[in-house]
């Protein structure tokens, strides 16, 4: 069985950057779960349906192609064979993830698949739902997050970076409603996991979230 950390946290608190950069630095491989809920969200709205329809959703997912393969420049995700990485990073796809995780059906089939790639390599696994279903026995929990200013403000920052304009009012309330729907979701809401130290993002900077998540994960895996 392989080494797991769990980084779980709300929409905007740094969790892959953090998870990717942590794995790196320990050698694990780094798993970016919200990725695959995004690219569910992108099939089906590549398919003209709506993801308020969970008969719709399910059927989709029932037969999905999602491959997840790890380069030098980090992990990159597959639909049907193509290259989505970039894709699924989007504002509107980031909305219609939530919309998808709300379903047993999606969760059940994709928390499979997570837990597949977890048994037999060290890795870094970030989302909504790590510590408390996915790897409910990890070593090494950590919640990450910040306020809702800071969260809009990296999020801004992101879409900027791929050539995405977008007003901090419109981001800040995509993000609270994500907010809303992850933690009153029926299925796995997000929450922090009993076992799990919280870390405030909101006045640090990326190496100290960095060096923080290592010192704990040291800590607790004696490594």
């Amino acid at each position: 069985m392989g080494i797991g950390i769990a980084i779980d946290g709300p929409s905007g608190s740094g969790k892959s950057t953090i998870a990717k950069s942590v794995a790196a630095r320990l050698g694990f491989v780094h798993i970016d779960t919200g990725a695959m809920y995004r690219a569910v969200a992108l099939c089906v709205s590549r398919s003209g349906r709506s993801w308020d329809d969970e008969a719709v959703v399910l059927s989709v997912v029932e037969n999905i192609d999602i491959d997840i393969t790890y380069t030098p420049a980090g992990q990159r995700i597959f639909l049907a064979g193509e290259d989505v990485t970039g894709a699924v990073r989007t504002a509107e796809i980031g909305i219609g993830a939530a919309s998808v995780a709300k379903y047993p059906g999606v969760r059940q089939k994709l928390v499979h698949l997570q837990q597949e790639m977890a048994k037999s390599r060290n890795v870094v696994m970030d989302g909504r739902d790590i510590g408390t279903v996915v790897l409910p026995n990890a070593p090494v929990k950590i919640f990450l997050t910040a306020s809702l200013e800071k969260r809009a403000e990296r999020r801004i920052n992101e879409l900027a970076a791929m050539g995405q304009a977008h007003d901090f009012e419109t981001i800040a309330a995509q993000i609270e409603k994500r907010d809303f729907d992850d933690t009153n979701r029926a299925s796995a809401p997000l929450k922090c996991a009993e076992d799990a130290l919280v870390v405030d993002t909101s006045d640090m900077n990326i190496e100290e979230v960095v060096a923080e998540v290592l010192r704990i994960a040291k800590e607790r895996l004696d490594v």
